[in-house]
This record gives C-alpha cells, sequence and structure tokens, in this order.
C-alpha cells in the first residue's frame, strides 16, 4: 500500500523554507532536525525515520510546483553557491566551476538537484501539482 504525503509549495519561498517544509512533512515524529544538505535529503528519502519507511512507495505530492522551481532557481541556487564560498571547508575550485556553469545556463538550479535526488529513489513517486 503507497502512502501519500503532500510538500505545502504555498510554504517554500527559499531553500531554507524548502528544508523547513521536508522536515514537517516527512520528518513527523523525529525529535531532531534534518541537516541543509542535499546528502541529508537524500539520506532521508531512503526511509528507516520519519514518514517513510524503507523502500515502501510513496507518492509525493507538491503543490505549487511550478512556483517552487522559480523559487528555488538561479537567484537562490546562486545564494547557496556565494554562501558555501564564505565559509571555509567547501572545495572553492569546484564550487566556482559551479557558480559559472549556472551563470552560463549549464549547471543544475537546487530545484534540478532535488528532482534528481527524488528521481534516484524508485519508490517515490513525484506528482507535480
Amino acid at each position: 500500500m503507497s502512502q501519500t504525503l503532500v510538500l505545502d509549495g504555498r510554504r517554500i519561498h527559499d531553500i531554507a523554507s524548502f528544508y523547513a517544509e521536508v522536515e514537517r512533512v516527512l520528518m513527523a515524529g523525529v525529535d531532531w532536525p534534518l541537516g541543509h544538505s542535499l546528502d541529508a535529503l537524500d539520506d532521508l528519502l531512503y526511509g528507516g525515520y520519519g514518514a517513510l519507511q524503507g523502500t515502501a512507495p510513496v507518492t509525493l505530492v507538491w503543490a505549487d510546483f511550478e512556483r517552487n522551481r522559480q523559487a528555488l532557481g538561479v537567484e537562490a541556487t546562486r545564494r547557496m553557491l556565494e554562501d558555501k564560498l564564505a565559509r571555509p571547508g567547501y572545495d572553492v575550485a569546484r564550487i566556482r566551476r559551479e557558480l559559472d556553469a549556472l551563470e552560463a545556463g549549464t549547471g543544475p538550479t537546487f530545484f534540478d538537484i532535488v528532482l534528481e535526488i527524488l528521481a534516484s529513489h524508485p519508490n517515490i513517486a513525484l506528482v507535480a501539482r
């Protein structure tokens, strides 16, 4: 039996609010926050805690999908990458290459990467609304 979960895109206006909505929906019943990283999101989607239970089928309805494509697009991705450049511990050359690709229109946005991560979990069916 498949469960249905709904991301309320009206709550999403930037990357931080995206993670807050993911925590609200997917981390229900968990007493620690999801790290604000794409690796943490990927780990969460494997299941085993929160709303996801291993590889059980899930329908993830993402409301306001197209509006969120813009909110998590080029500008948000640029801010995220520039923030990484301002903090120690990141591969500066890699981040600069990612920024250059983003500016050239050839690099993925945060939104694109989230979609790639979701697609890598075959038990999760994304429904864009």
